[in-house]
């Protein structure tokens, strides 16, 4: 298991915030990641618009996952029509 950051950028609006964030945590757990720590960053502008969105709700996860697991993750994250974006990126 190695340590991994994940950025996740979801909607804010509220129901659609606590639906994503609930659903991404589900979907970590399934593949056996621990989260260690969550770090809600809050409200920021976008760089650019995504989505039609021009402000997103920023949250850090830090986790530890099997490598061989990202794949899936990733191909979980893309079918949630309600995350913005996220980025996983391997802690040294």
């Amino acid at each position: 298991m190695r340590l991994y950051e994940l950025m996740a950028i979801f909607p804010i609006e509220e129901a659609l915030y606590k639906e994503s964030r609930e659903l991404i945590e589900k979907d970590l757990s399934a593949t056996g990641a621990v989260i260690e720590k969550t770090d809600e960053i809050g409200d920021r502008d976008l760089a650019y618009e995504i989505q039609k969105r021009k402000r997103g709700k920023y949250v850090l996860y830090t986790l530890k996952l099997d490598p061989a697991k990202i794949t899936n993750l990733d191909r979980a994250f893309h079918l949630n029509v309600n995350l913005v974006r996220y980025l996983f990126v391997r802690v040294e």
